[in-house]
C-alpha cells in the first residue's frame, strides 16, 4: 500500500492536477486523495497543498517526490528481477535515443530482443540534455548518446561506435565521382544541416572550426527527417553520420563521400544510470551491448 501511495505522490507532481492525476493511477479522485492523507499520516508531514484545488507541494512534498520516484522504480525493478528468474524478463525497455545515433540502434535492440523476447521496446529521440533528465528521474532505462562531446553525468558508459562523417549530395553533381571531399569544399556547398540546438551540428561546427571554417548552411532543421527530405530533392547536399549510409544506399541519386582534412571520429555508446544493483532491463541490455560487435554489425549494413 505504501507504494501505491507514493505512486500517487509522484503522479500528481507530474499531472499537477487531482482528477488527471487519479485517471493516470486508474483510480476515483477521492481514493487518490484518501491515498494521499494516509502517506501524510504515515510520513507526519503535509506534503500536498490543497485549497482546494492542487495547488503545489510543500518543500516536504518536492523531496518526498525525488525519494518516491527511486523506490517506485527500485520496486518495479525488484519485482522483474525476481519474476525473471522464474520466467524471463518481462516489461517495457525505456530507450531515449539522439538523433543522430538512431540509424544505428535496431543492430543494438534486436540483439537485446532476440534475447529477451518478452520485453517491448519504447524508443524516444531525444537531445542528450533531454535523456539525461530522464534518466535522473528514473523516466528512462537507458540513453544512446555521445559519449565525448558534451558528457552526460552519473551514468555508466559502454562505448557502441565511432561515428564518423559523410557528404552525401547528388549523384549528378560536380563531386560524384570522388572518394573523398574535403571539409572546406564541403562547407561552400548548398547545405542542409541540423541547428545548433543539436548536439550533432555543435560537434560539427567544432570540426569545422578547427579547420578555420565556419558552416553556413541555407536550411536548418531540428529533424534528421527533414534533412534527409532536403537531400532527396537534389538541390542541396548535407554533412551526416556514416551510419546515414545505408538509409540513402537505395537512392541511386545520391551519392555519401568521405570527409577528409580533417578525419574525425566521435564516440558514441550506451548510458545507463550509475546505480547498484541495475535495474534488470537496463543490466540485461547492457550485457547485450557488451556482447555486440557494434563496429561489425555497422559495417556489413552500410
Amino acid at each position: 500500500m505504501f507504494v501505491r501511495q507514493l505512486t500517487y505522490l509522484v503522479t500528481l507532481a507530474r499531472e499537477k492536477h487531482f482528477a488527471r492525476a487519479a485517471e493516470k493511477c486508474n483510480v476515483t479522485q477521492s481514493t487518490l486523495s484518501a491515498g494521499l492523507k494516509a502517506l501524510e499520516r504515515e510520513l507526519d508531514m503535509r506534503l500536498v497543498i490543497r485549497e482546494p484545488r492542487f495547488m503545489g507541494l510543500t518543500p516536504e512534498g518536492e523531496r518526498v517526490v525525488e525519494w518516491a520516484a527511486q523506490i517506485i522504480v527500485d520496486y518495479e525493478s525488484l519485482k522483474q528481477d525476481v519474476e525473471g528468474l522464474r520466467d524471463g524478463l518481462k516489461g517495457t525497455l525505456r530507450l531515449g535515443v539522439i538523433p543522430a545515433a538512431i540509424p544505428a540502434l535496431a543492430r543494438l535492440t534486436a540483439a537485446f530482443s532476440a534475447k529477451h523476447p518478452h520485453v517491448s521496446v519504447d524508443v524516444n529521440s531525444m537531445t542528450s540534455v533531454e535523456i539525461q533528465s530522464g534518466l535522473d528521474k528514473f523516466e528512462l532505462d537507458a540513453g544512446l548518446t555521445y559519449l565525448d562531446n558534451e558528457p552526460l553525468v552519473n551514468v555508466r558508459k559502454c562505448p557502441l561506435y565511432e561515428e564518423k562523417y559523410v557528404f552525401v549530395t547528388s549523384a549528378h553533381g560536380p563531386f560524384a565521382k570522388l572518394p573523398s571531399i574535403t571539409w572546406q569544399d564541403a562547407s561552400n556547398e548548398n547545405l542542409c544541416l541540423l541547428n545548433e540546438s543539436m548536439q550533432n551540428r555543435r560537434v560539427l561546427n567544432n570540426i569545422a572550426r578547427s579547420a578555420g571554417l565556419k558552416l553556413a548552411p541555407t536550411v536548418t532543421t531540428n529533424s534528421f527527417l527533414a534533412v534527409c527530405s532536403y537531400v532527396c530533392s537534389g538541390v542541396w547536399s548535407s554533412i551526416v553520420p556514416h551510419t546515414f549510409s545505408y538509409l540513402f544506399s537505395e537512392c541511386k541519386d545520391l551519392v555519401s563521400i568521405d570527409l577528409i582534412d580533417p578525419i574525425h571520429s566521435q564516440n558514441i555508446g550506451l548510458v545507463t544510470s550509475d546505480r547498484d544493483p541495475m535495474p534488470p532491463l537496463a543490466h540485461a541490455l547492457l550485457q547485450c551491448a557488451k556482447r555486440l560487435d557494434f563496429e561489425d554489425a555497422l559495417l556489413a549494413a552500410t
